[in-house]
């Protein structure tokens, strides 16, 4: 089967349509009276009368669609709002999917998926998961290869196994008659580089012609409904990835000029994995940052679980913070968790450790302080490249009681003043003058007895039992 520069289906077979009248259209032929600038053009070769014979319920279909991507981020909602919409004017829609790639370390594509009888789901997949847009031969995937923006299939139960996209069987065999597909190309320069979009129905007689051309009315406005909410999901899930939640959020709310900041008090915990340097002297460079990644994987999700926040990854180690909202000498929930926190980090880099020996592998210990204080939380660097971060006296504390990790043989640090705060119990190490400061202070470290119960990764409930506190 070919297509003429009209669109029109050409049968090169034998003399019968083939995978069910497939009607192509191809980026090289622009029937709109607006040409589209380069390659990306669309082109989804329909009746132009058709397609521009709006009528007032259509316009006010794609106008929603527009005001729902400006007001809200919500891609669920959009599209059972469209369906809904398109049904209430008679289209005759059974299945409807949004297929859309990700920036983002974890999550590869979603897929707006909508069912007549169970309305509209969000699924995400992961880099490792190539199930989400279906199988390989995804009418999607077969658009884009040939390099074309717009497809029908009229599905029948003789389709030729060999010749047809295996979903267009699975689509027959689950009830449906007739399935278009639509590529929207995005503006180049990001990996978000389009949408696929595809309507499927059950009637016997399929989709009609003013059906096809109502979808070509919808289409570009809601592609560019789904490019700004891809664009909001990449801003904020970029910032969170490289910044932190709570950080990243702060730059999208503006606070984005060099000097802003403000004095926030927190536990801070700084982590070092030991002779990280002499194990990237043996070791294959490439191998030893998957290593890494995995123990700082283990170490830093026990962070997050108990409301802090990496703010920064130092090569070998990391440094995080716990805010806390009470600016009271007293003891503190804030506190406790972050003890938790350090105590299941080393918990869980133990189990690692042992896996990795088990396997003839080396592995990676980790050093942990804990300390209390002070520190300016904002923008610091140039004019043009910034670090959102806490500086002040307090960071380079907790920093000098993680050097004394060696010094005495503890794997776990706390201050004077994280132990004042903390309602747990801890056991003195003794006192030291940390490098660059005159006065001695108290360092602390776990008893046996919180060290057994680190294991235990569901939040506790905190009391002011410990005897510093009283």
């Amino acid at each position: 089967m070919g297509t003429t520069a009209g669109g029109q289906v050409t049968d090169l077979g034998k003399g019968r349509p083939m995978i069910g009248q497939t009607v192509f259209a191809s980026s090289r032929s622009v029937p709109f009276t607006t040409r589209l600038s380069a390659s990306r053009a669309a082109n989804h070769a329909i009746d132009v009368m058709q397609v521009n014979a709006r009528v007032p319920a259509v316009s006010r279909i794609t106008q929603w669609l527009a005001g729902q991507a400006t007001a809200l981020d919500d891609g669920v909602a959009l599209v059972n709002g469209l369906c809904a919409a398109l049904c209430e004017q008679g289209m005759p829609l059974w299945r409807v999917s949004v297929i859309a790639p990700t920036i983002d370390p974890s999550i590869h594509s979603v897929r707006l998926e909508w069912r007549r009888d169970g309305g509209a789901s969000l699924i995400t997949a992961s880099h490792d998961d190539a199930g989400v847009a279906g199988p390989a031969e995804h009418p999607a995937q077969s658009l884009v290869r040939n390099g074309r923006v717009f497809a029908r299939w009229r599905l029948h139960d003789d389709m030729d196994r060999i010749t047809t996209i295996p979903a267009l069987h699975q689509l027959r065999a689950d009830g449906g008659t007739d399935f278009v597909q639509h590529i929207i190309w995005f503006a180049p320069g990001t990996a978000l580089k389009g949408v696929s979009v595809s309507f499927a129905t059950d009637v016997n007689e399929g989709f009609s012609a003013n059906n096809l051309a109502v979808l070509a009315e919808v289409i570009p406005t809601l592609g560019l409904a789904i490019c700004k909410l891809g664009l909001s999901r990449t801003l904020q899930e970029t910032l969170a990835v490289y910044l932190g939640k709570a950080t990243g959020a702060r730059v999208l709310e503006g606070h984005i000029r060099r000097g802003e900041g403000q004095t926030v008090s927190a536990a801070i915990l700084i982590a070092d994995f030991r002779a990280f340097t002499a194990l990237t002297e043996r070791e294959n460079p490439v191998t030893v940052v998957g290593w890494l990644n995995e123990h700082l994987d283990a170490v830093g999700e026990p962070v997050g679980r108990h409301s802090g926040e990496i703010l920064k990854f130092t090569g070998d180690g990391f440094l995080a913070i716990f805010p806390v909202p009470d600016h009271g000498s007293g003891c503190c929930v804030t506190c406790a968790g972050a003890l938790d926190a350090a105590m299941q980090a080393q918990a869980a880099n133990r189990d690692l450790n042992a896996r990795r020996r088990a396997r003839g592998l080396p592995g990676l210990d980790v050093d942990l302080a804990l300390h209390f204080g002070e520190v300016v939380y904002g923008n610091v660097g140039t004019n043009r490249r910034l670090d959102f971060t806490v500086i002040g006296r307090a960071v380079n504390e907790a920093s000098r009681i993680e050097e004394l990790c060696d010094e005495t043989g503890r794997s776990l640090l706390a201050s004077d003043s994280f132990a004042q705060r903390c309602s747990r119990k801890l056991e003195p190490v003794g006192r030291f003058t940390l490098r660059g400061l005159q006065r001695e202070q108290q360092i602390w470290t776990t008893t046996r007895e919180e060290a057994s119960r680190a294991t235990d990764a569901v939040p506790r409930q905190h009391t002011n039992s410990n005897r510093i506190c009283d």
